[in-house]
C-alpha cells in the first residue's frame, strides 16, 4: 500500500511529538555529556602538570623538548552529527507490533533532535549495499523534519546491505571530525571482513562512530509452528524449514549466537560503542544505558 502525502506528513508529525518529547526531557544532556568531548580542535601545546591526561601527551614535542608536553584541545561549539541508516529490504521485517525500520526511524529522530537541542548540525546516509541518498549535515527543526521524511517514504534501489559503503563514504565526504551512527540490523553478508574492518579503522581514526544495531526476537529463535517457508528480503532466497524439529530449532538459534558474536566482537576490536534494540524492548533504555556507558 502506497502511502498518501498527507499520510506521510502525519506518520511525521507524530514521530516529531514523540521523539522531540523525549530528546528534550530525557536526551538532550545525556547526548551532550556523552559526545560533547569527542568534538575537540587543537589549542596549543604546554608542559604536563600533575593530574593530565597522558593520552593527550605530544610525544614529538616531549621527545625534542626532553619534558613532557601536552596537546591542549578546546572542545568545539558546533558538533555535527552523522546518521548512516540502513534502508536495506532486511529493515521491513517484524514480528511484533513494530518493523524495525519503525525503530530505526524513531531512534534516528531521538537522536537527531538531541543533536538539535545542542544546536548541531544533522546529516543522513541512507545505504544499502551501495550510498542510497546523501543529505548533507544542517541545523534547524525543518531539516530533521525532512530527513523523518525521508526515513519514512524512502524506497531504495537495491535490497542488500554493505555496511563497508556508508562507512567510506563518510570518510570521504565528512573532513571534520564528527559523530557518526550506525543504524542497522547488521545482516551484512559480509564478502568481504576484511574491507569492512579497514574501514571501520580508518573512520574510527576521524570520527566518533557508534553503532544501534536494531533486532527482532524471530531472527534468534524459532517457534514450533510446524513447516513453514522462510524467505531471505535481501536475495529473495526461499527454503522449507520444519520448525516442530528441535535439532532445526537449536541450530537456527547457534547460527544466529554465532552471528551475533561475530558482529559484537567486530564493534568491540574497532573500539565502537554499540547498543543492540529489539522491536519488541523499549528503545529509550538502551539509548540510555549507551550514553551512560561512554
Amino acid at each position: 500500500m502506497i502511502e498518501s502525502e498527507n499520510d506521510i506528513l502525519r506518520r511525521v508529525r507524530k514521530i516529531e511529538i514523540k521523539t522531540r518529547g523525549l530528546s528534550k526531557e530525557i536526551f538532550a544532556g545525556k547526548y551532550h555529556t556523552a559526545f560533547r568531548g569527542r568534538g575537540m580542535s587543537f589549542s596549543e601545546v604546554r608542559e604536563y602538570r600533575a593530574g593530565d591526561d597522558v593520552r593527550d601527551i605530544d610525544w614529538n614535542v616531549t621527545a625534542r623538548s626532553r619534558s613532557p608536553h601536552i596537546k591542549v584541545y578546546e572542545e568545539e561549539r558546533e558538533l555535527t552529527m552523522m546518521l548512516m541508516v540502513d534502508v536495506s529490504a532486511s529493515r521491513m521485517f517484524g514480528s511484533t507490533h513494530y518493523l524495525k525500520k519503525n525503530i530505526l526511524t524513531e531512534v534516528a529522530a531521538v537522536l537527531a533532535f538531541s543533536a538539535a537541542q545542542n544546536n548541531d548540525k544533522v546529516g543522513c546516509i541512507f545505504f544499502s549495499d551501495r550510498i542510497e541518498k546523501y543529505i548533507p549535515p544542517k541545523k534547524g527543526r525543518s531539516h530533521i523534519l525532512m530527513i523523518i521524511r525521508e526515513l519514512i517514504k524512502f524506497q531504495p534501489q537495491s535490497q542488500g546491505t554493505a555496511l563497508s559503503e556508508p562507512i567510506r563514504f563518510l570518510t570521504a565526504v565528512m573532513k571534520k571530525h564528527c559523530t557518526a551512527f550506525l543504524l542497522s540490523d547488521f545482516l551484512d553478508p559480509a564478502r568481504d571482513r576484511e574491507e569492512l574492518t579497514n574501514a571501520l579503522k580508518i573512520a574510527g581514526s576521524k570520527h566518533d562512530l557508534v553503532g544501534i544495531r536494531i533486532t527482532d526476537p524471530r531472527e534468534a529463535a524459532l517457534p514450533d509452528v510446524g513447516v513453514l517457508e522462510l524467505q531471505d528480503a535481501e536475495t529473495g532466497r526461499k527454503v522449507w524449514v520444519d520448525t516442530s524439529s528441535a535439532t532445526v530449532r537449536d541450530h537456527y538459534a547457534e547460527a544466529w549466537r554465532q552471528r551475533s558474536e561475530a558482529i559484537e566482537s567486530l564493534l568491540r576490536h574497532n573500539r565502537i560503542d554499540t547498543a543492540t534494540i529489539s522491536t519488541d524492548e523499549d528503545y529509550v533504555v538502551e539509548l540510555i544505558k549507551l550514553f551512560k556507558q561512554r
